[in-house]
């Protein structure tokens, strides 16, 4: 199990602040990002593009650098907040397809993106549906010609059921999912099920652990807040045996968006969380 950490953990430090978070009072580089990624232990990260400091290539490989000599892999994860915005945003493709560069310079063949977004969540999803599956038919060729999977984000705007629709259809083994473990159970979905189900389109996970926050309004988005892994309800041990089986060998990127205040900072939250995988990869290695 490579354990990872996605870039959007740490959100705040990056400038993006929601309304009923507290501003830490000070911003981090992608270098330090990386900095704490590698004294974690973490085999991984996912970049989140909104972050980085410049898109230059110079930039980028000095970043390849660090990862390089920190042994980390990694995916590379475009489209916050509103990606490809159920298919309105047709214009959006091409910034997406710039960052086959990135993935390029990066050194990693998967592209997370979003097609939607929780706003839409509420919209009719059908014409969504259809519109996304018309204009990403040809950025896949696109993508498989340069030996990158797109890797779409069940982003709290559609179903698993209707993930795996879009998957089937487009019919390309370069265009999956980015399994949102926190997101499939936020819009009802068992997780567990989920990855049964969509195991061989899973090319990427944001790694959520969540739990109802105490007074919380169940209306809120992030009325399941996010824990450290291990934490909260879902069924860890079951998803990482699930996906294990079926072969998954990509990074877990644990991903925090709205962590649970009672949990600290999403540095302790982060420690606690690869104490607790760590320790549960120990029986399954003592074993083999």
């Amino acid at each position: 199990m490579k354990i990872g950490i996605d870039s959007y953990c740490f959100h705040r430090y990056f400038g993006e602040v929601y309304d009923n978070q507290e501003d830490p009072g000070r911003r981090i580089t992608c270098a330090e990002f990386l900095d704490r990624a590698i004294k974690l232990g973490a085999a991984g990260v996912s970049w989140e593009t909104c972050f980085f400091e410049s898109l230059d290539e110079d930039y980028l490989k000095t970043l390849r650098g660090i990862m390089d000599a920190g042994g980390l892999e990694c995916i590379v994860a475009w489209g916050h907040p509103a990606g490809l915005e159920g298919g309105e945003n047709v214009a959006a493709i091409a910034d997406m397809e710039a960052h086959y560069n990135t993935c390029d310079i990066m050194g990693t063949n998967i592209l997370r993106m979003v097609g939607s977004h929780y706003g839409l969540r509420n919209t009719p999803h059908r014409p969504q549906m259809e519109r996304l599956m018309t204009i990403l038919k040809d950025p896949v060729k696109r993508a498989e010609d340069r030996g990158i999977k797109l890797a779409m984000e069940n982003h709290y705007d559609f179903t698993c059921d209707e993930m795996l629709e879009m998957f089937e259809t487009i019919d390309s083994p370069f265009f999956g999912m980015t399994f949102d473990t926190g997101n499939a159970l936020r819009y009802g979905d068992d997780p567990v099920e989920v990855a049964k189900k969509l195991a061989k389109y899973i090319y990427a996970i944001h790694f959520k652990d969540v739990a109802p926050l105490e007074g919380g309004n169940p209306e809120d988005w992030f009325y399941n807040a996010c824990t450290p892994v291990g934490s909260g309800v879902i069924d860890v041990p079951a998803l990482v045996k699930t996906l294990d089986e079926a072969g998954y060998d990509g990074i877990w990127a644990i991903e925090f968006d709205y962590l649970d205040p009672k949990f600290g900072d999403e540095q302790a939250a982060l420690a606690q969380s690869f104490e607790y995988l760590q320790a549960l990869q120990l029986p399954r290695s003592a074993e083999a």
